[in-house]
Formats: structure tokens, C-alpha cells, sequence
């Protein structure tokens, strides 16, 4: 009769998904094409420039939404509450402005943050 032997298997490992509280893109688009427009979908609302941001928790892109649309003259493109981006046009100066109080607000709350890039 055969003895079994014992096999040694790999150490098993589970990774889930635990977002934190961070701003991790907050980026200035100025004087895109028109062709960006259209494949997000915002051909009626050209502008000087995009704003962009991401977020998580994803739910917090609501929040970042309304600071924008109270910060300054900017029109929200889309918003997903899901994914936490959150798209919004309007003239750079007013971009800038909605991008600089969604960071200041995000970090009064304990946010990690990002700097604002730009293209």
C-alpha cells in the first residue's frame, strides 16, 4: 500500500477592491477639439476647456459635482456615481476655479488629493 504524500501548495491569497478616500485626478483639458466633444458627447457645449475628475468612493462624484456647478460658470457634462468621474466645461478660468474648490473642499474632509495637471 502507497503511502500519500503530502503536496505543498502555494499560499492562497484573496484581493478585493477597498477604495480610499481620494481625489485621484483632477485635470484641466484647454481648448480641446472638437472630435473630444463629440465622442463624449458634448457637441452643444463647447468651450474653452474640460474639467475632469475621479474620485472614490465612486458616490462622492455627486458631491464633487455640486461643488463645480457652485464654484463657478461650468455645466456638467456627465457625472457617474458609479465609476466617480465626473466631466464639466466651460471657460479655463472657471474650470480652474471648479476644479481648485472641489480639491480645497475634498481635502477639508479628510481627501487625499491631487494636484491639478493640465494639457
Amino acid at each position: 500500500m502507497a503511502l500519500a504524500t503530502e503536496m505543498t501548495l502555494p499560499p492562497r491569497s484573496i484581493q478585493e477592491y477597498v477604495p480610499g478616500k481620494q481625489l485621484t485626478l483632477a485635470h484641466r483639458i484647454s481648448k480641446p477639439d472638437r472630435m473630444i466633444y463629440k465622442k463624449l458627447g458634448l457637441t452643444d457645449e463647447f468651450t474653452e476647456a474640460i474639467g475632469i475628475i475621479t474620485i472614490t468612493p465612486s458616490e462622492s462624484a455627486i458631491i464633487a459635482a455640486d461643488i463645480c456647478t457652485k464654484a463657478a460658470r461650468v455645466k456638467l457634462g456627465f457625472v457617474d456615481r458609479f465609476s466617480g468621474a465626473v466631466v464639466f466645461v466651460g471657460e479655463i478660468g472657471a474650470v480652474d476655479s471648479a476644479l481648485n474648490a472641489v480639491i480645497d473642499r475634498f481635502s477639508d474632509m479628510h481627501y487625499t488629493t491631487a494636484k491639478i495637471t493640465r494639457t
